[in-house]
């Protein structure tokens, strides 16, 4: 074990070009690292110039206090570390204890000062604490490497002390989830759906799940994929409500009145109706779906604008120039790639066209909606939500049960 008390460094980069709102955003960032670390036991939290430390004396997980850090939007790595006095002799020793059972060929010393009026530069600190690794391990196959070492030994020299520590843990970077408000994200239990949604926390967003389902025309397989999809985004905002929306029944009312060419837009512009209603419920003041420019049918740009003429707030689509390798990637990076892709029965697939229209005109569709009572089918279908709530960690109570 390294000598020095342990504590893990958050650091952060976004938040650092924000200025003035700096720091309405570090109590964002300080309030989601407890939030993500409030099951694993007490913490001590201390913002420094530049970076965040979590004091972890004593503390009995701390490689799962990193872990979860390191799950934090806003932050943009973490290290498990140690604190030492900004001596020479404290960071020598601490560094022996990081590369104490490390096997290594090259080595780089990374030292840096948060405060100029240190007596070495980091040129000497990083020259003596080399020279001090290279007579304490003793082998001669071993040598300094500036370009691409084994092993970078970093150093944050700070005015009180100094945290040493090696092999940084990225973080999402971005902002951290609430700073930006709250948006409704329509789910389904694909593979976009989730992407877009992690891709709004990241820009600082809390979101509120809604999900659209046709029981009981179809099974509810989808609902308990939605389900687990929220409960693993959840990681990210500790907090996410969950509206299941049943939507089978105002999908027969549009077979019976709307020709099958027109039907998916038709479908769309109801579900952004409901969406939009219900996630005002929530606070929610713009709409986020996984929509990828010209992927399926509804997704063309004549059928995306006829999708938004609905809207009376802002649609936001996070995925809308990527493509299905780039989305399936991130949902393997994310862990909702696997559920997503399990089999289920979802509305998408109930009443839907063999060829459904690419580029719908605003007249032809205002037409065919001119049939329906889309006051009450939109009515039917907020009034018929069920709204589900998932929280991470789990409350006591929830983990008693588990």
């Amino acid at each position: 074990m390294a000598a020095g008390r342990p504590a893990v460094v958050v650091h952060y980069h976004e938040i650092s070009l924000k200025r003035g709102n700096r720091p309405l955003f570090l109590r964002h960032l300080q309030r989601n690292l407890l939030q993500a670390t409030r099951d694993l036991g007490p913490l001590r939290l201390r913002q420094l110039p530049g970076r965040i430390v979590l004091d972890l004396e004593g503390h009995p997980k701390p490689d799962a206090v990193r872990d979860r850090a390191a799950r934090v939007c806003g932050v943009s790595s973490v290290a498990l570390a140690w604190r030492v006095p900004s001596t020479l002799d404290a960071m020598k020793g601490a560094v022996a204890g990081v590369i104490r059972d490390r096997t290594f060929r090259s080595f780089r010393i990374s030292a840096r000062r948060a405060f100029k009026t240190y007596p070495m530069t980091s040129v000497e600190l990083n020259r003596a604490l080399g020279a001090f690794v290279l007579e304490h391990v003793g082998r001669p196959e071993v040598r300094v490497d500036l370009g691409s070492p084994e092993l970078d030994i970093r150093l944050e020299v700070l005015p009180q002390e100094t945290m040493v520590y090696v092999e940084p843990t990225p973080g999402p970077g971005g902002l951290p989830v609430g700073v930006s408000g709250t948006v409704a994200g329509l789910l389904s239990g694909g593979i976009d759906s989730p992407v877009a949604a992690w891709r709004m926390m990241k820009r600082g967003c809390r979101v509120v799940f809604v999900h659209f389902h046709s029981v009981p025309y179809l099974p509810a397989t989808s609902q308990a994929k939605a389900r687990a999809l929220v409960e693993r985004l959840t990681q990210w905002q500790y907090r996410s409500p969950l509206f299941l929306v049943p939507l089978g029944e105002i999908q027969r009312e549009v077979v019976l009145s709307v020709r099958p060419a027109l039907r998916v837009v038709v479908y769309r512009r109801m579900m952004v109706r409901i969406a939009q209603r219900l996630g005002r419920q929530l606070g929610a003041s713009a709409l986020a779906t996984g929509e990828s420019l010209g992927q399926v049918a509804s997704q063309t740009l004549a059928n995306i604008a006829r999708v938004d003429e609905v809207a009376d707030m802002p649609v936001l689509r996070p995925l809308i120039g990527m493509d299905k390798l780039e989305i399936t990637r991130e949902a393997q990076q994310l862990g909702t790639f696997e559920i997503s892709i399990e089999p289920d029965a979802d509305c998408c697939t109930l009443f839907v066209p063999p060829h459904p229209a690419t580029r719908v005109g605003a007249e032809e569709i205002a037409a065919a909606e001119a049939r329906l009572d889309i006051e009450r089918l939109v009515a039917m279908g907020v009034e018929g939500a069920q709204l589900e709530t998932f929280e991470f960690p789990p409350r006591p109570a929830e983990l008693a049960s588990a």
